[in-house]
């Protein structure tokens, strides 16, 4: 198993990070891995969101546990699952967002260095998500 860890400052309320994060359909949007996530607009924890992801995978995406300060995820395809959590602790006019995660599986194994840094990455893009200005 391949686990990682990363923790960024993002400068936008915990409310606007939890809504990038708990709006499925919209993953991809930030997310370059995910070509589709389909299902319902908002996270519920249990429904399976099929997704596709990059290399044409098919799969599906789950909210195992949502609070206010975290959420707790899961994806797979076949031969890859990422279990996952984002934590959410407010700081002045921004969140300190921390997100761990471990992959299983034989394609996880295969894709371990493919993975490395991927923590930063995916905080950074959902910054640039949360903070760029209002069409």
């Amino acid at each position: 198993m391949n686990t990682q860890e990363a923790t960024r400052f993002v400068d936008a309320p915990p409310s606007r990070v939890r809504r990038a994060l708990l709006t499925p359909r919209a993953l991809p949007d930030w997310n370059p891995a995910f070509h589709t996530v389909e299902g319902p607009a908002h996270a519920a924890t249990g429904v399976e969101y099929p997704m596709t992801v990059r290399g044409g995978l098919s799969g599906h995406w789950r909210y195992t546990a949502i609070d206010d300060r975290s959420i707790h995820t899961a994806w797979q395809v076949p031969g890859f699952r990422e279990t996952g959590v984002w934590r959410l602790e407010p700081h002045g006019s921004g969140t300190v967002v921390t997100h761990a995660f471990g992959h299983h599986g034989p394609l996880a194994l295969v894709l371990s260095k493919a993975y490395r840094g991927v923590g930063e990455l995916r905080l950074d893009r959902l910054a640039r998500r949360v903070t760029r200005p209002a069409p």
